[in-house]
């Protein structure tokens, strides 16, 4: 039951002129207490509007519903703290203190802290970031390099506590030991987003010759969690480094089905720490195996190639002639030409000497006489002389045979040297040399040259070449 108060006529004028007079400061200090008392700390939801970052590093703005307004206000050494950067738009929950601005006549309220109200806010937040960089070409596939095949020494930035580290260490330790240098950060909380920033830069900012090896891949990765425990990759500074990266870059953060805003920065997304290892490194023994069967075949071609260049030289060496034949040819002619011109010369000297001494009858002088007596002495010796310089040639042209001889005995020794080494010259039923197995029929009796004598053989049929496979490089030629 509510209690009634009876004040007599004129009463109420009476207690309003014995209120106490403030001033102005004294009513605005009184009003500041009131109301740091009554709302200490407050937690209020609201969407961010008319955000302004002064000079001072101050940051300004006003936090509103559909019926109401509320300032708000963020020091500078809070605002560099905080993680979540203002925008407007944003619905938030901010926590502080309630107070008042007395030179204005207004209330405010001190922001500490800021999360955003709900996922759906944070994903809106992202998503619009996504956007701006996108629109600014850090996504770009033409931005992303190739990962190097082998590298030597693997950066990774993540926690040292944690099982991922483990776990990337376990799986190159399987798949192909590498070096690896680890950079410690945190990977949630306040300051992990500059920590892992800090971390991709100092990688990049290493010399290559320096005391400290410079990566070749750099693996950024966290175990999973909420996406406010993956925050820390979603911020700009960590998308801006990732983008800016000189060394290829693997983020492997959360597990496959976690998307975070450095997975688009990134030059490869590991759906796990564990795949990003396995991106990194190839299997070593599959390595060896792919050595190995290329080592049998490249000796495979070899051995073609020698069987090839075999049957080619065999060839060779059955249509060049019997030099012995060549050079007693060759003598016989010589010996006949040099016969058939010394009775030649003796034939036409016979003649000439005979219608000298006709001449000689017919022409009495006794001087003319004496002339043609010496003229005959000379006639007489020409003979002689034709014969010795005849065989002074006929000499030097078999020197030079003798020499050829030994020339095409020098090439014949080759040719049997070739076989010696185990090569066989083939040739086919009618005389000629095969060099192609395609060449050679089935059933035909082929003859087969060896360095020591001949054999015959009976053809099963050409054996058919395998096919090249399709991108291998040819062979390169032996002779």
């Amino acid at each position: 039951m509510t209690e009634s108060i009876l004040v007599a006529p004129g009463a109420a004028e009476t207690s309003r002129a014995n209120l106490p007079e403030y001033t102005v400061s004294e009513l605005s200090a009184a009003v500041k207490r009131s109301l740091e008392q009554g709302f200490s700390y407050v937690r209020v939801r609201g969407e961010v509007s008319g955000f302004k970052r002064h000079g001072s590093g101050h940051c300004y703005l006003s936090l509103k519903d559909a019926d109401a307004v509320l300032d708000g206000v963020i020091w500078r050494m809070t605002a560099q703290r905080m993680s979540l950067k203002p925008e407007d738009g944003l619905e938030v929950v901010c926590t502080g203190r309630i107070t008042t601005y007395p030179g204005r006549s207004k209330y405010q309220l001190v922001i500490e802290s800021m999360e955003l109200a709900g996922e759906g806010a944070l994903l809106k937040m992202l998503e619009d970031r996504r956007k701006r960089l996108a629109a600014e070409g850090l996504f770009d596939a033409s931005r992303k390099r190739p990962l190097p095949y082998l590298p030597e020494v693997i950066g990774v930035v993540t926690s040292p506590t944690g099982a991922v580290i483990r776990d990337i260490l376990h799986r190159l330790a399987d798949r192909f030991p590498r070096r690896v240098l680890l950079w410690p950060v945190a990977v949630q909380g306040e300051g992990a987003a500059e920590q892992v920033a800090a971390a991709i830069e100092g990688f990049n900012r290493l010399p290559e010759a320096g005391p400290v090896p410079r990566p070749d891949l750099l693996i950024v990765a966290r175990g999973g969690g909420s996406l406010e425990d993956l925050m820390a990759f979603n911020e700009e500074i960590v998308v801006r480094a990732a983008a800016a990266s000189k060394i290829p870059l693997i983020s492997a953060v959360g597990h496959e089905t976690d998307t975070t805003l450095i997975d688009y920065a990134s030059d490869r997304r590991a759906p796990t720490p564990t795949a990003a290892a396995e991106m990194a490194v190839p299997v070593r023994l599959e390595l060896l195996y792919q050595v190995g069967n290329a080592g049998g075949r490249m000796a495979g071609a070899m051995v073609r190639l020698l069987d090839e260049r075999r049957l080619r030289i065999s060839g060779l060496a059955r249509g060049l002639p019997d030099p012995r034949s060549l050079l007693d040819a060759a003598a016989q002619r010589l010996d006949d030409r040099a016969e058939r011109l010394g009775n030649g010369l003796l034939q036409f000297l016979r003649v000439k000497r005979d219608r000298l001494s006709a001449l000689g009858d017919r022409v009495r002088p006794e001087a003319l006489r004496q002339q043609l007596h010496q003229a005959s002495e000379r006639l007489a010796a020409l003979p002689e002389r034709m014969v010795h310089a005849m065989r002074r040639a006929l000499e030097r042209e078999q020197q030079r045979i003798h020499a050829l001889e030994g020339r095409l005995e020098s090439h014949r020794q080759a040719i049997r040297n070739v076989l010696a080494r185990g090569y066989v010259l083939v040739w086919g039923p009618d005389g000629k040399v095969i060099v192609s197995a395609d060449a050679i029929p089935s059933g035909a009796r082929l003859g087969l040259q060896f360095h020591d004598g001949k054999a015959e053989v009976v053809a099963e049929g050409p054996r058919k070449r395998k096919p090249r496979p399709t991108g291998e490089s040819p062979q390169g030629e032996l002779l």
